[in-house]
């Protein structure tokens, strides 16, 4: 498929998991794209035919200048995917103010900075954006309060914006991934204790995903296909929470 085709795609946290995925198949598709992440050797891996930049995305300044880069290195920008995330496993007892903190800078600033930075040139090309959000914005994860606040912040987020640019032809969806096989997911670790029933009941009915899974729907959300989408949240977690 060349879906993207003349498109230029500006992808956050593209150095591994569902954000290098996403930026291997928006390019398989015919995408120029501009991926970001603060891991100079992932961004490596993609190979010379996607533009890289090492960002740290809860930096303003950092965010600035990428977005003016990569709308005058690819000539535009029409597509903005916020993939970039961190996660943490925490008891509140034990969950400090600076990993809260950290934690909405990273999933929720830096989405928010790519979006206002990047919102001019996604209205000269009446654009889209897919922000990455989960499947703890909405259902009950245990230890990951934190976590879960920053991604229902997200989707929050993106339901509001969506409705402010849709005036200016700019379409916004969020993605909520479930159990997918990453860096991010097999870093997760648990309290001593856990009661594991709980978790067993959250599985994938189907099993765990994989990266290449969700980089599919976001491919969707962001082409024609999904041309009639806005302002809504496309939950990908193998019946998960059905």
């Amino acid at each position: 498929m060349e879906r993207f085709a003349g498109k230029n795609v500006l992808l956050t946290g593209a150095a591994t998991g569902i954000g290098r995925a996403t930026a291997l198949r928006l390019a398989a598709e015919g995408a120029t794209v501009f991926a970001v992440d603060v891991n100079a050797a992932g961004l490596a891996e993609l190979g010379s035919g996607i533009h890289t930049r090492v960002v740290d995305v809860s930096d303003e300044d950092e965010v600035k200048a990428a977005v003016a880069t990569a709308a005058s290195t690819m000539g535009g920008i029409d597509v903005l995917a916020n993939v970039a995330g961190i996660h943490r496993t925490t008891p509140l007892a034990a969950l400090s103010l600076d990993d809260f903190r950290r934690l909405l800078d990273v999933n929720l600033l830096g989405t928010f900075l790519f979006c206002r930075e990047a919102m001019p040139y996604l209205v000269d090309r009446k654009g889209v954006v897919v922000n990455t959000a989960s499947t703890s914005a909405t259902h009950a994860h245990p230890f990951m309060t934190a976590y879960a606040a920053s991604k229902g912040a997200v989707l929050a987020f993106s339901i509001s914006l969506a409705a402010e640019v849709a005036a200016d032809g700019v379409r916004v969806v969020a993605v909520s991934p479930g159990g997918v096989v990453t860096p991010l997911m097999t870093s997760v670790t648990f309290p001593d204790g856990v009661d594991a029933s709980f978790y067993g009941r959250i599985m994938p009915q189907v099993g765990f995903g994989d990266p290449e899974a969700i980089a599919g729907t976001i491919a969707y959300a962001a082409s024609a296909d999904g041309a009639y989408l806005t302002g809504v949240e496309l939950r990908v977690d193998g019946g998960s929470h059905v």
